[in-house]
């Protein structure tokens, strides 16, 4: 994702992407000048784009490095997929404001073909993580890595939903890997 200037370098990700009033908010929080924002992004509400974009993709790379790129040793694919889990979840608590940010600028994607475009290469590369993260899926079978990584992309919306509206009744991670191989099971019966 594109690195969006005049964002202040050292400021937790949840405090860039809280709701801001009018330019001149934006200017007094930030210590830049008014003139900046028309001569850098054109408009306020790009400002806000960009360092909405830029928060998304700093906690993308944090979420990568949380999880690491291959397994464990002597760990099955189960523990690694609930392990992972584990720091998802993790991150809907600790990372509240940047999660809930995806949901505007999803609307504003709607709206925008260049957010939206930059958005979907996120979640493009997203998939491709999640299936070389959790099953080694090589990148390079593009549409094996795409079909796993689409299943654990919409999971991952799915279960952000439920722990931003309902944490107390929300999957754990242990849930998810009881799901998972409980639906893993189903399908070798039927295969059989």
């Amino acid at each position: 994702m594109p690195r969006a200037r005049g964002v202040r370098e050292g400021q937790p990700a949840d405090r860039r992407v809280q709701p801001v009033g009018p330019a001149r908010d934006i200017v007094a929080a930030s210590g830049t000048n008014l003139a900046s924002i028309g001569y850098y992004y054109g408009s306020t509400r790009a400002l806000l784009n960009a360092a909405v974009l830029k928060a998304l993709d700093e906690f993308g790379e944090q979420m990568a490095q949380a999880m690491g790129t291959g397994a464990v040793a002597g760990e099955t694919t189960l523990e690694r997929f609930e392990r992972f889990w584990a720091a998802v979840i993790d991150s809907f608590a600790t990372n509240r404001q940047v999660w809930l940010a995806t949901f505007d600028i999803f609307t504003v994607a709607q709206r925008d073909p260049e957010v939206r475009a930059v958005v979907a290469d996120g979640i493009e590369d997203a998939r491709a993580f999640w299936a070389q993260a959790l099953y080694g899926v090589d990148p390079a079978d593009q549409q094996r890595a795409r079909a796993v990584g689409s299943l654990h992309q919409a999971l991952v919306s799915g279960v952000l939903v439920q722990w931003l509206i309902d944490p107390e009744r929300a999957p754990s991670p242990a849930d998810l890997a009881a799901a998972m191989a409980a639906i893993a099971a189903q399908l070798t019966v039927g295969a059989a």
